[in-house]
């Protein structure tokens, strides 16, 4: 298999048969799968147990891939989805019900070593974030942090909540998420001025 193959090529290679395109498909998307994971839980441990589930899943759903549709925004929907799976079972874990998945601060797990940058202001950020509600966690987080845009977000996210999402209502979650933030993390900016005199 060609390791310079578009993923469309490599996931088609993948669906026939050919193992060495799933490969290739692991090697470039494995270290983003994983970063994704580690910036919610930040646990190496964890992280590396949920990139294990995501690609066990895809492997999975291979036969359902939709050629017509890019592979990154399946494949992160996938993962996303296997994020909210991990979410919910540690909840319950701590007898939270559901309703709560919106509204809770995610768990810190470990050393904050996904995070490289240990200042403040990176912590207040992180801080900030895990405060939104989870629909628009992940909007940021694949739109910030994966560089997705809000068309392939809106496909991840028919894979993470079964039903068909607008780029529109992406747009609307990502606008919400992130005047949240604005307002969150206002006096960071102010401080980053130097004061008028």
């Amino acid at each position: 298999m060609d390791p310079t193959a578009s993923d469309e090529e490599l996931m088609r290679a993948y669906v026939a048969g050919d193992a060495r395109a799933f490969e290739v498909l692991f090697t470039r998307y494995a270290a983003r799968v994983h970063a994704l994971f580690s910036r919610t839980f930040r646990s190496r441990a964890i992280a590396d147990d949920l990139v294990q589930t995501t690609f066990l899943k895809i492997h999975a759903a291979r036969a359902t891939y939709r050629s017509d549709l890019p592979v990154r925004p399946w494949l992160f929907g996938i993962a996303a989805r296997v994020r909210i799976d991990e979410l919910r079972r540690r909840y319950r874990t701590q007898e939270v019900g559901d309703d709560a998945l919106d509204s809770m601060p995610l768990p810190v797990e470990g050393a904050a070593d996904a995070w490289p940058e240990a200042n403040e202001a990176a912590e207040r950020v992180r801080r900030a974030i895990d405060t939104l509600p989870d629909g628009q966690r992940i909007v940021v987080l694949l739109h910030r942090f994966e560089g997705m845009s809000f068309g392939e977000i809106a496909i991840a996210l028919r894979e993470v909540e079964g039903k068909s999402i607008s780029e529109v209502a992406v747009r609307v979650r990502a606008f919400r998420a992130y005047d949240a933030l604005r307002t969150a993390l206002a006096d960071l900016d102010d401080r980053e001025r130097p004061e008028e005199r």
